[in-house]
């Protein structure tokens, strides 16, 4: 099995696409197509299920990915440990976060690194903590910013950015906002709810501090993105639980403090693999955010001169 086989499986994988894949990787389609079912043939098994459309793995070819992802990941490190020996810190920086994180201003500690390392390709996904934490962990990222959790932080390691209570926001004409005083969980018992995906940070700790509480609630508004969710409450269509520098982005909304949540925080960290599987360029980055010192809404994340 040659390492081109398993890189042209693995972009093949990604697209879905042969001739995008063979565009990707600057070969020709015949050659790519070639390359592909040599590999079948050596494992005896088909890899893709190919139509006019798409392409689609098999469950042999679902099994190989994780062990392509793998052993491509660590040819990766190789020849990254070999330039950071030699003073060189270069390769590729798959970096993931969470949407609005807190403690951390993402664009710009990626601006300071490239200023300081140019020859790292940067790669950045945005998704949930649930799943970043998972594409850490599979080798796939070298770093995520996210939520924390207890499962999380039990098989990765954590860098802490910061933490921070939530709050309600809903819009000045709800009750809440009359009322004008802190809210309890009880007290918000048969609100219509505006709310992100379970696997979002926010709703992870949302979630756990209404169960914690035993109170039931129903999410009636899902959203992916921070901006819609406000403009739902602001048009008074719902209430949101979220972290507090939330209500900075909107200060038309009512911002009320929740009590009785007990140890329900909103902590957000940056998870890396173990201390050997993490790459040079993970390493730099780390050091460069923790040089840094600072935390807030978003990221107020400044870099030294």
């Amino acid at each position: 099995m040659e390492l081109r086989h398993l890189q042209h499986f693995a972009a093949v994988a990604e697209e879905r696409h042969f001739t995008r894949a063979a565009e990707r990787l600057m070969v020709s389609q015949s050659g790519l197509s070639a390359s592909i079912r040599a590999l079948e043939r050596e494992l005896r098994a088909p890899l893709f299920v190919r139509t006019t459309r798409r392409v689609t793995l098999t469950e042999a070819g679902r099994a190989l990915l994780v062990e392509a992802e793998r052993i491509l990941a660590q040819v990766r490190a190789a020849h990254e440990a070999v330039a950071a020996v030699q003073g060189v810190v270069r390769g590729t920086l798959a970096l993931g976060t969470e949407q609005c994180i807190a403690g951390v201003r993402v664009a710009r500690l990626l601006a300071a690194f490239r200023g300081r390392h140019p020859d790292v390709e940067i790669r950045l996904r945005q998704a949930g903590s649930g799943a970043l934490a998972e594409e850490v962990g599979a080798g796939r990222l070298d770093l995520a910013f996210a939520y924390r959790t207890q499962a999380d932080t039990d098989r990765l390691r954590s860098v802490p950015l910061t933490s921070e209570p939530m709050t309600v926001l809903c819009h000045p004409g709800h009750r809440l906002a009359s009322a004008g005083a802190a809210a309890a969980l009880d007290d918000l018992a048969g609100e219509v709810f505006v709310d992100f995906h379970p696997d979002w940070g926010p709703r992870r700790t949302t979630d756990a501090a209404f169960t914690a509480a035993g109170v039931r609630r129903t999410v009636a508004l899902e959203v992916n993105d921070v901006h819609s969710l406000l403009d739902l409450v602001d048009e008074n269509l719902g209430i949101a639980v979220v972290p507090r520098h939330f209500r900075h982005k909107r200060p038309s909304l009512t911002a009320l403090p929740l009590k009785g949540t007990g140890e329900a925080e909103y902590e957000t960290v940056a998870l890396l693999p173990p201390e050997g599987a993490t790459g040079p360029a993970a390493r730099a980055l780390v050091r460069l955010l923790e040089s840094g010192g600072g935390t807030g809404a978003c990221g107020t994340w400044i870099p030294d001169a």
